[in-house]
């Protein structure tokens, strides 16, 4: 497949990638004290940097966005300090990076949270789901999520302002982009669906009601560090971490245009498929594709023939790659050379060291 697109480079914002092969983001659990990226998390990095694009695994923007034990944050100077240990060592293999910015609303627990308190979301309704804890004797344990309390019009601003910092640390640590969060059930994606977002306000009701505080976040990051760096991630007919929404194919194209008008460098769609959603359609992927005049990519079980066939079609501009990037360090060599795959092992996927994480061998 030398001569493929999928490895063909592409202008994204003011920077030039060397292929089409994203690596999506993936949840490690691996961070270190204080819930910084380590020396570690920047070899597994660096040993994927053949990628096009690295998007890292989310990090919450705040104490109040982690949803999971032993998740990297992008708020404090030692987190700064720790990306940026793996982004320079994805930038001297030649790679590009984004950070995922995150923050899980409803899908955390009080053990996570600062002082114990509860979780906020934009109702106060508990997802069906699970997150991962530190008990109190110290032993690490899957838990339902809590009960979160509705946010107040007043705390809003704040949590903007948090997603602007973050995006301002990033830049900071070196990377290339960032990637807002807007998927996967977590907090921009409560507001964006009916059946997490019940407020009577501004930010409720209507679809461009619900869009608002998501393109608030939006505009805040781009106001940081530039639109030419700012990417968004969304899940059209997802229903991963409860989420039920019947508008969402209409939500997504509706940002879209919205994300077009702002020249965003970048938009990413989580495909339902891997999470039990309904997949998406010809006609959404093409509507998609008019709606959105910046990088299209899209990341749903690919394999190199089939991505081969979304970007000969048009439908996406780059595809990501998820689960064959943890067991193929080499995988972009691979997937040009037709060479068999190494299958991860889902018991080292989340928590621990090396093993299952910087131990997949690479071809000779």
């Amino acid at each position: 497949m030398s001569d493929a697109l999928l490895f063909t480079p592409i202008q994204v914002g003011k920077t030039r990638l060397n292929n089409r092969i994203v690596m999506a983001p993936m949840t490690r659990s691996r961070a270190g004290a204080g819930d910084a990226a380590t020396t570690l998390n920047a070899t597994y990095y660096a040993q994927r940097a053949s990628a096009g694009l690295i998007v890292s695994e989310a990090s919450q923007i705040s104490q109040q966005g982690q949803g999971y034990a032993w998740t990297p944050g992008i708020y404090s100077e030692a987190q700064v300090s720790g990306w940026k240990t793996v982004v320079d060592a994805v930038h001297a293999q030649g790679g590009h990076m984004a950070l995922q910015l995150w923050h899980v609303g409803r899908i955390s627990h009080p053990l996570l949270q600062p002082g114990g308190a509860d979780p906020v979301a934009p109702s106060a309704i508990q997802a069906k789901g699970q997150c991962f804890v530190i008990q109190p004797d110290g032993t690490p344990a899957n838990v339902p999520t809590a009960l979160p309390r509705a946010l107040a019009l007043n705390e809003l601003p704040g949590i903007v302002a948090d997603y602007a910092n973050a995006a301002h640390n990033a830049v900071k640590a070196g990377f290339d982009f960032v990637e807002v969060h807007a998927a996967n059930g977590y907090l921009l994606n409560q507001f964006l669906s009916p059946n997490s977002n019940q407020r009577t306000d501004a930010y409720g009701g209507s679809l461009e009601n619900r869009a608002r505080f998501l393109l608030e976040v939006v505009d805040a990051v781009v106001a940081a560090i530039g639109a030419d760096k700012v990417g968004v991630r969304l899940s059209p007919q997802g229903v991963f971490n409860d989420i039920d929404d019947p508008e969402s194919t209409a939500m997504a194209l509706y940002l879209a245009k919205a994300f077009t008008q702002r020249n965003l460098a970048f938009l990413h769609i989580a495909e339902p498929d891997w999470a039990g959603g309904q997949p998406l359609s010809q006609e959404f992927r093409l509507q998609l594709r008019e709606a959105f005049v910046g990088t299209l990519i899209t990341c749903g079980g690919y394999n190199a023939t089939t991505a081969e066939a979304l970007l000969g079609a048009n439908l996406a501009d780059m595809v990501a790659f998820g689960r064959p990037f943890i067991a193929n360090p080499d995988l972009v060599r691979r997937l040009r050379e037709n060479a068999p795959l190494n299958e991860p092992d889902p018991n080292t996927f989340y928590g621990g060291a090396e093993a299952g994480y910087t131990d997949y061998p690479a071809l000779a």
